[in-house]
């Protein structure tokens, strides 16, 4: 068995410089240049297993999502591993689908099996984080509020809320809707508190008929919009709070033989059109529709920022807990 020592007389250096260069801790280019040349050499391996023994934990990280399928979670999944990799670990990626009792096995997991940290956009404001944290393990929450002590990524979601509906009524809409996730989601909320503070400042009422919870998924959207055409004023333009609701407005939408309009509609139109808002890009296999006003969100770059925080974390940043704010493309 190749052993460190070996690659340190190899490289004519001392083995803790070849600690270093393997740890990605920075040491001079010709002195990292000759220790890569001899792992290559000598097709060396760390020992993954005494070094988790030293550093007390292993070399993997949890990335915990609501749903892989999303495109916006494979983007910020993505931002994620490029971060990890980088610092020498892996990532072990956790789907659960937005239930409690999924998340909770997957965080216990984490924790028997002495994970580094996790990375978690929880399905509820009070993620099961606390045995993690007992044993110093990093945690970083994306995307949602919670009520633990981690570090936090989100963006703006009031403002998302109010500068999207703000759009629509730059447009000339004035009964908008809002269709947004599960009341007890923080993001969901949010978006919907900004869609109704944007028609308050317009001197515009925000009916209850007129938002609609619903699971922020494709299905979850098309439901909510099937219900908001069959109210007795149906309304004029939809805010959906997220890309999958807002690919379900859409087919729903479509499915009536309406499309989306970047005005009002004239008072004897006979078929459905609304004037459509999104926040977060709408997927790849949707088509592009110009009408549609949407918000990018850079997922990935969110990602980037959860596991940079993470790694601070593992490498022994003690600090108060952060809340970071990302910024965004306006629409």
């Amino acid at each position: 068995m190749v052993r460190i020592k070996d690659v340190a007389e190899l490289a004519g250096v001392s083995t803790a410089t070849v600690s270093r260069v393997l740890n990605g801790i920075g040491v001079r280019p010709d002195l990292a240049d000759r220790v890569q040349h001899a792992v290559t050499t000598l097709a060396y391996t760390p020992d993954r297993t005494a070094r988790s023994l030293r550093r007390r934990h292993s070399d993997v990280i949890a990335l915990v999502l609501p749903d892989i399928e999303n495109p916006f979670f494979t983007a910020l999944a993505r931002g994620v591993e490029d971060v990890a990799q980088r610092s020498g670990y892996s990532v072990v990626l956790c789907n659960t689908d937005d239930l409690h009792e999924k998340e909770r096995q997957y965080l216990q997991v984490a924790e028997d099996e002495n994970m580094a940290g996790v990375i978690i956009a929880p399905a509820s404001d009070d993620p099961a984080v606390a045995g993690l944290l007992e044993r110093r393990r990093g945690v970083v929450v994306l995307d949602r509020r919670v009520s633990a002590h981690v570090d936090t990524v989100t963006f703006d979601n009031v403002d998302l809320g109010r500068t999207l509906t703000q759009g629509l009524l730059d447009r000339g809409f004035r009964r908008i809707a809002c269709v947004t996730g599960p009341a007890d989601t923080s993001t969901a909320v949010d978006r919907a508190v900004g869609w109704a503070a944007a028609l308050d400042e317009a001197g515009l009422a925000a009916p209850d008929e007129l938002l609609v919870h619903a699971n922020f998924r494709v299905d979850g959207g098309y439901r909510a919009l099937e219900q908001l055409l069959a109210v007795t004023a149906p309304p004029e333009a939809v805010l959906a709070t997220n890309n999958l609701v807002g690919v379900g407005v859409l087919r729903a939408l479509a499915d009536r033989h309406g499309r989306p309009v970047s005005g009002p509609r004239p008072a004897d139109a006979t078929t459905p059109e609304l004037g459509v808002a999104v926040i977060g890009e709408l997927p790849f296999a949707t088509s592009r529709i110009a009408e549609v006003l949407v918000a990018p969100l850079n997922p990935r770059e969110l990602g980037t920022a959860a596991a940079t925080m993470l790694m601070e974390r593992i490498d022994g940043l003690d600090a108060p807990p952060r809340q970071v704010q990302m910024a965004r493309d306006r629409p």
